[in-house]
């Protein structure tokens, strides 16, 4: 029998297998019948950290389907088939919990016998889900670390997993670290950002980036060109002078502009003219009423979330890596006593913060105050130190490949992006092209 090159696909929050069954149809139609020096494509499609689970943590979830992994693996070597090769795939929250898959796997040196290959994310929060100059960002950042639990704090990087109070995010992207070790492993490394209309992971967390280029395609002159194969997709860009920039559009009549009119309600209920209106003239009761059954069912799930962690963490018997992490750490308290003691030893720390003196600490501060006074656009984000030194940090992986999807004209794209739901929302299919894109450069 040929040896298994074993992909593994992760859902995102509140995801269930079912999410990535379309990408799933798409990898097998163009990779599994193939049989490339005989090795044979097995798609393994995480079903142990679904629904409410999503809630208990990039770790907890991260343990999960690593044990899944295992178990996979053992019940093909009982086939007589042996996996040889692994690649991962993640869309959202997924390629977080990826991130911290492969460190647990590298953990238990996995790789020592199968070799890593392909490593893939989708509209994943990377540097965590930043915050923004708006009331919308503030309230955000307020209640998701509250109504989503471990994730959420994960999410938005006030949970303090190392022992030395660092984020799970920040940890991930350490180079001193097993999950960015394991993830420089792979040989092709490869993430899809929606460059617009991703208003649940903007671009610059599932991008990777300090900055938003897209933030005003419309006016800043930006010039894009797509792939003729795959619909969507950007192959390249490049800023236009202002002057050059269009920035004008045809006007609407009044008229038209009223027929126009969509209620900010998913698209199975939302209606044509006249009814539209009708919609909109009930808003003000459904969409109270919406937010209140919507933190009424978050506060309860975050609870439930939370007993079960409390669970899992009082009946683990396996050492996870959050427990490796403590003792490297405390290691490296250690040397830094010793270093303290003999300061003619001591390096001088490099800043996070581009530009700033790492000679004085007191610059960034200085740097901000000034900044302060010109109010950022909105589309740009409020990067924390952290932050930037994940961005940095990640940047600086060489097979690291950024691929960017357009959608113009839609609410929302995050969940066009992996074609998550097409019987319910046809629209989604709109994301196939960047599926092609994704399965087309996969290596076997």
């Amino acid at each position: 029998m040929p040896d298994v090159h074993l992909l593994v696909l992760i859902h995102g929050m509140w995801g269930n297998p079912s999410h990535l069954g379309h990408a799933n149809k798409i990898i097998r139609e163009v990779k599994g019948e193939v049989e490339d020096g005989g090795i044979k494509l097995e798609v393994l499609v995480a079903e142990t950290n679904k629904d409410e689970s999503t809630y208990d943590g990039i770790d907890w979830g991260g343990e999960r389907v690593a044990e899944e992994i295992r178990q996979k693996t053992a019940d093909l070597e009982k086939e007589g088939r042996k996996v040889t090769r692994f690649s991962v795939t993640g869309y959202s929250l997924g390629g977080l919990v990826a991130r911290y898959v492969i460190g647990v796997l590298h953990q238990s040196k996995f790789f020592e016998t199968v070799q890593p290959v392909n490593f893939n994310t989708l509209a994943t929060p990377h540097i965590g889900i930043p915050k923004f100059p708006s009331t919308f960002s503030s309230i955000s950042a307020f209640l998701g670390p509250k109504l989503l639990s471990r994730s959420g704090e994960q999410f938005f990087c006030v949970d303090k997993w190392s022992p030395r109070g660092r984020p799970l995010v920040e940890v991930l992207a350490d180079p001193d670290r097993i999950f960015y070790q394991a993830l420089i492993l792979f040989p092709n490394i490869r993430i899809y950002a929606n460059a617009i209309n991703d208003l649940t992971v903007p671009y610059v967390t599932s991008c990777i980036s300090a900055e938003d280029p897209f933030g005003e395609y419309e006016k800043n002159g930006i010039k894009i060109d797509f792939h003729e194969k795959y619909k969507h997709v950007i192959e390249s860009y490049s800023a236009l002078p202002l002057s050059l920039a269009t920035t004008t559009k045809e006007s609407q009549g009044w008229f038209e502009t009223i027929r126009n009119i969509r209620a900010p309600l998913p698209p199975r209920f939302q209606a044509e003219f006249p009814l539209n209106l009708a919609v909109y003239t009930l808003l003000p009761i459904l969409f109270p009423t919406f937010i209140c059954l919507a933190l009424i069912r978050l506060s309860f799930q975050s609870h439930q979330s939370r007993g079960r962690v409390r669970h899992l963490e009082a009946q683990s018997t396996r050492e996870r890596l959050v427990h490796v992490i403590s003792k490297l750490e405390s290691e490296l308290e250690s040397a830094a006593v010793d270093l303290y003691d003999d300061p003619a030893g001591t390096p001088i720390a490099t800043s996070p913060i581009p530009g700033a003196d790492p000679a004085d600490p007191t610059e960034p501060t200085k740097e901000k105050g000034k900044k302060s006074r010109t109010k950022p656009p909105p589309y740009q984000p409020l990067l924390t130190p952290g932050q930037l030194q994940s961005i940095e940090n990640l940047n600086k992986i060489p097979q690291l490949k950024k691929e960017r999807a357009f959608f113009e004209g839609v609410r929302n794209s995050h969940a066009m992006i992996i074609c998550r739901d097409p019987k319910m929302f046809k629209q989604h299919l709109e994301g196939e092209g960047v599926l092609r894109h994704w399965a087309d450069h996969f290596e076997l």
